[in-house]
């Protein structure tokens, strides 16, 4: 015993080393998972994205031929975006107009870290939108670069 401590303060080292590690630990965590959860974030969005130009493919043949005008099939549109998730292995729900796709992907992954505090997974949504566009035509003027 070291007669210049009081006693009252044996073991305030150990308690101060426990806090500390367990707040590292906490910031590891934070730093692991926050790095997951962005990922996802941008893969939910990604898939999304892919999933609503994948339906914005399907146009109306017959009002493209009848009125020279571009629009989409609705429900070819849906199919073809459903489609497209369940290739890839998502789910997700899709809205569809003559006009735009638009499409709201849901991942939900575990933690890595922060499971030992208390949160075992998390959920992130990302959202995609398309249009259906003609190309440019590149034999005309306006369309050359």
């Amino acid at each position: 015993m070291n007669p210049t401590r009081p006693a009252r303060e044996r073991g305030a080292v150990t308690v101060f080393v426990t806090i500390i590690t367990v707040a590292l630990i906490a910031v590891g965590g934070l730093v692991a998972d926050g790095g997951r959860i962005l990922a996802t974030r941008r893969e939910a969005a990604n898939v999304a994205e892919s999933a609503a130009r994948a339906g914005a493919q399907a146009i109306d043949l017959h009002a493209l031929r009848t009125t020279r005008e571009l629009v989409l099939d609705p429900t070819a549109a849906i199919a073809d975006a459903d489609a497209y998730l369940s290739a890839t292995g998502y789910s997700g729900t899709v809205t569809a107009d003559t006009t735009r796709v638009h499409v709201t992907v849901t991942i939900r992954r575990p933690t890595v870290m922060l499971s030992a505090f208390g949160l075992g997974s998390y959920s992130v949504t990302g959202d995609g939108d398309a249009i259906a566009a003609h190309a440019p035509d590149i034999n005309s003027p306006a369309g050359r670069p």
